[in-house]
């Protein structure tokens, strides 16, 4: 166990670059250099993850864990791959609540803001190429954008992408999808623990204000598909009036500079949303909000090809993916765009950031330096 751990924790920290270089990483270590398993074993779990909600290179790496060492083995490699970015998380909230008054820390901010709208436009692009590719797809995802921007609340989100599973079994099921060849048999029991917490946990959350934030995020860890920028949206709703967009996107901002899954952005939304306690905070959204993604993965780890057969399953995620789409772009708006791009200047530094990430193919992390520097500058004008 200590071995798998020690492996996903120095993946940890160097693994820049979101879910896809993630996933490029989890290959050159386990399937090229370490041989725990062969490409189409790989391919395997690697679709498995886009199949289900929640942290997609993350639940790759829980998956390569269970199958070396069985749970335990898959605790150890969650643990590992996760544990740097939470740490550098904390850290920067401890840091961030005695230095953000500062001006240079608000100019630097500032910086990483317009990083965001970078990031997430790219991200929005990229899934609208990959899962928009018909009339009804389109239109599931134009339709999912419009209803958030209007009404935008959870209920909202919860509402357009069960509408979007429905539409998508009847209308997106695949003509070349085989039926099963094979019952599908899920494990019961971590399924039957992910609808527990999904049901009982709201009717439990006024009992105290750590169930109360568990409830939060482990709810919004049950409703991510497409990665996590789309966790972005999801907890802007429930943090609410809570915290203050500033502190919000410092947040976001800081997940995108720090390496391992985003989903630990939630760490320092737990931290700043409980301030008597915000270790206890943090830790609490963290396991929150990987929890979900994890339970399921387990229900179908052994035997999910079977459903992922299914024409009406597979069409149902179609619609799905077409709605987070739409989720997205409504996020990239508001809170991402309205709170970063300010000035005419801010716009320009959004576009020289898009042709630095997708011409030149900078690293993430140089990308992070130069609009950290780039604010800082900006902070001077």
């Amino acid at each position: 166990m200590f071995s798998i751990f020690k492996l996903f924790f120095l993946l940890g920290w160097v693994s820049f670059g979101g879910p896809a270089a993630h996933i490029g990483y989890f290959r050159q270590t386990f399937v090229e250099k370490l041989k725990w398993l062969d490409d189409h074993e790989y391919g395997q779990i690697v679709a498995l993850s886009q199949f289900l909600p929640g942290p997609g290179s993350s639940q790759v790496g829980f998956a390569l864990g269970y199958k070396r060492g069985g749970l335990a083995g898959a605790c150890a490699a969650f643990l590992g791959f996760t544990l740097p970015s939470v740490l550098i998380m904390i850290g920067f909230a401890l840091l961030a609540s005695q230095v953000i008054e500062t001006s240079a820390f608000q100019s630097v901010v500032h910086g990483l803001k317009l990083l965001a709208v970078v990031v997430v436009a790219d991200a929005a692009w990229g899934m609208y190429k990959n899962f928009c590719k018909n009339t009804l797809s389109v239109g599931l995802c134009v339709t999912t954008a419009i209803a958030l921007l209007a009404a935008p609340s959870i209920m909202t989100q919860i509402g357009v992408l069960v509408l979007a599973a429905i539409l998508g079994a009847h209308f997106l099921k695949s003509d070349t999808s085989q039926a099963a060849q094979q019952r599908f048999q899920p494990s019961y029991i971590p399924l039957a623990l992910f609808i527990a917490l999904l049901i009982g946990l709201p009717f439990l959350a006024a009992l105290s204000p750590a169930i109360g934030l568990f409830n939060d995020f482990y709810q919004a860890g049950s409703l991510v598909f497409g990665g996590g920028h789309v966790v972005l949206p999801l907890l802007q709703n429930i943090v609410g009036d809570n915290l203050s967009q500033d502190a919000f996107l410092t947040g976001y901002a800081a997940a995108q500079a720090v390496p391992g899954p985003m989903f630990t952005f939630a760490t320092y939304i737990g931290y700043e949303l409980m301030p008597s306690t915000p270790l206890t905070g943090a830790l609490i959204a963290t396991l929150a909000v990987f929890l979900p993604g994890f339970l399921l993965l387990l229900a179908v780890l052994k035997n999910w090809q079977s459903l992922a057969k299914m024409p009406r399953v597979a069409g149902a995620l179609s619609g799905v993916n077409a709605a987070v789409v739409g989720l997205l772009v409504a996020a990239l708006y508001q809170p991402v765009f309205i709170s970063a791009v300010i000035q005419p200047l801010d716009l320009a530094l959004v576009l020289v950031g898009f042709f630095l990430m997708k011409q030149l193919k900078l690293p993430i992390i140089w990308l992070v330096l130069t609009f950290m520097l780039a604010g800082f500058g900006m902070g001077f004008i």
